[in-house]
């Protein structure tokens, strides 16, 4: 069990912790009340491609919770940081996504959209997906494009229920080229590293939280940060249970994480 005294920054994952669909999920005013009475300094770091920071941020306002853009680290940020650093300026891409993607690779011109000869083909979730725009993804890569997943979510927590996330796209995508593709978000430890950073916190005193053993709390572990579940999102006890991957701590949702933080 943690020792919530401890800890002096948090990351959070978003999607499944902090609301499900545009639904705010119980505890969030009361988590976030703690931190700042006691000065814990906090960010966001979330696999979900969908949207900017900036979105995030207007999102998370539209629930009255408080998140400046600059606190949020997004897998499409973490790409773009990727990529800038395996191709020079003017190198084209096939996007398979949306605004937070698409903004994070295309926006001050880096890179350019490229739907003949592509570099990269990139996939993050994309709603309104076609089966024309998989098609093309699918011959890019087959013609030799290098095949980029922003994150691996199989499933995505919704207001209605656990739908399709981008990892089910990298499945097709997999199964229709016969590449396995490279993924940046989480569980690889990018976006934690990144989070820490930003609020210039010391690793060894930096907890997170997620809703997602196969990401949040893999990811957690490999970035070398101890880890808290709530089964507020996609991990139920039943799959907790059975999980040879266990958190350091467990919590139903954050109105119990709160009450514990006042309670340390």
């Amino acid at each position: 069990m943690l020792d919530l005294r401890h800890y002096r920054a948090v990351l959070l994952d978003m999607d499944g912790v902090l609301y499900r669909g545009k639904r705010p999920l119980p505890g969030v005013a009361e988590l976030l009340a703690v931190f700042n009475e006691r000065g814990i300094a906090y960010a966001c770091v979330t696999n979900n491609a969908t949207l900017t920071a900036h979105q995030f941020s207007e999102k998370l306002a539209s629930m009255r919770i408080h998140m400046p853009a600059e606190r949020i680290v997004t897998s499409p940020l973490g790409t773009r940081r990727y990529l800038e650093g395996q191709a020079p300026r003017g190198t084209g891409i096939f996007c398979v996504g949306m605004d937070g993607l698409r903004s994070a690779l295309f926006d001050d011109g880096y890179f350019v959209e490229d739907d003949q000869h592509p570099a990269f083909v990139v996939v993050g979730m994309d709603f309104e997906v076609t089966y024309r725009t998989l098609r093309r993804a699918c011959l890019h890569i087959r013609a030799g494009a290098r095949f980029i997943g922003t994150n691996p979510d199989t499933t995505f927590p919704a207001e209605d229920g656990i739908v399709p996330g981008c990892g089910a796209l990298l499945a097709l995508l997999r199964a229709g080229s016969d590449q396995e593709p490279y993924v940046i978000g989480k569980p690889g430890p990018a976006l934690f590293h990144a989070a820490i950073s930003l609020l210039g916190a010391d690793p060894t005193q930096t907890l997170t939280i997620g809703d997602r053993l196969d990401t949040d709390i893999a990811g957690s572990r490999a970035a070398g940060l101890p880890s808290l579940l709530v089964l507020t999102g996609v991990t139920t006890a039943a799959m907790l249970d059975a999980s040879t991957l266990q958190p350091d701590d467990v919590y139903d949702d954050l109105l119990a994480v709160a009450a514990a933080f006042r309670a340390a």
